[in-house]
């Protein structure tokens, strides 16, 4: 990683870590599906803004690219959303900030699996246990990041829910999705979540939106247009002038921004716990994402039966 990544690396662990405090203040205002039916739309606006004023982007009419985007836009983006968010009515924006850093440790196994060229080495192995292992102390300790008490381990439940299938998205797109152009694939996604998550909110719990404050809207805005969009193409625009490795060192930042915004802004504790929780997962995400053993080293993957390997 070049030291050019760094203000980079910097900015999008701010926005990300930030959207989760504005998160978790708008859950106190808006009912969750309503507001992540609305942070979607307003992103899914955004991209649609993109593609009117851009002379280098098309709307994109690949069936394929459809199909597979659209599933990418339910089970990648609308539900493991719809469960982070619901995650911040039970968990500080901090807590859930240290257990999203778990979210690669969560892929490179789901990979082992799935892909044929992604093998867990003995380094890995070790990288994923002590990072789980963290996650573990922390709902063990009952950590919930909230200074009254309110909260309880179904967040953990929640943000575990999410991070599964943001992983299983993962490796579906890396499997499915590599030939396509990844602003059109984002969008698609988008606007999935949007047409599944406005109707949800309708019919569960309405559009009542008399809770809600001037301040209420800009966290919403924010939300959207910094972390949702924003976000992913700054994310996108690091991955292809930095690598990879400079993309993934996001996952340290995110954690600090949202901690130190949480105490500062929301009322939200940092407990001892946390902090031995939060450095376990760190030492091992930064285990798994040290250069590999050579191959000869790899774990090899368990055999599936036959006729279920293509499944």
């Amino acid at each position: 990683m070049t030291t050019q990544a760094l203000p980079y690396i910097i900015l999008l662990g701010f926005m990300y870590g930030s959207t989760l405090i504005a998160s978790r203040f708008s859950v106190g205002q808006f009912e969750p599906l309503t507001y992540i039916g609305l942070r979607v739309t307003l992103a899914a606006i955004a991209h649609l803004v993109i593609y009117y004023f851009s002379r280098n982007k098309q709307w994109p009419t690949d069936k394929w690219l459809w199909i597979h985007a659209l599933i990418l836009g339910v089970f990648g983006t609308a539900l493991p959303m719809s469960g982070m968010v619901l995650s911040l009515t039970h968990l500080s924006s901090g807590v859930a900030s240290i257990l999203i850093t778990t979210g690669p440790a969560v892929t490179v196994l789901f990979a082992h699996f799935m892909l044929d060229d992604e093998r867990l080495t003995w380094r890995t192995m070790i990288g994923i246990g002590l990072a789980l292992a963290g996650a573990i102390l922390l709902a063990l300790r009952g950590e919930t990041g909230l200074a009254d008490g309110s909260g309880s381990l179904m967040g953990y439940v929640l943000v575990l829910g999410a991070m599964l299938m943001g992983s299983a998205s993962t490796i579906y797109a890396r499997k499915y999705m590599k030939t396509y152009d990844s602003y059109d694939v984002a969008s698609i996604r988008m606007f999935a979540a949007a047409l599944m998550m406005i109707p949800l909110s309708l019919l569960f719990v309405g559009f009542d939106l008399s809770a809600v404050t001037n301040i209420g809207y800009g966290a919403l805005i924010y939300a959207s247009i910094m972390g949702t969009f924003g976000g992913m193409m700054l994310a996108f625009y690091n991955i292809k002038h930095f690598g990879a490795t400079a993309s993934s060192m996001v996952a340290y930042v995110v954690p600090i921004v949202a901690n130190i915004g949480g105490i500062l802004i929301l009322d939200e504790v940092f407990t001892r716990g946390m902090l031995f929780g939060a450095a376990l997962i760190v030492i091992g995400i930064y285990i798994i994402n040290r250069k590999s053993v050579e191959p000869s080293k790899a774990i090899p993957p368990v055999q599936m039966p036959a006729g279920k390997a293509g499944d």
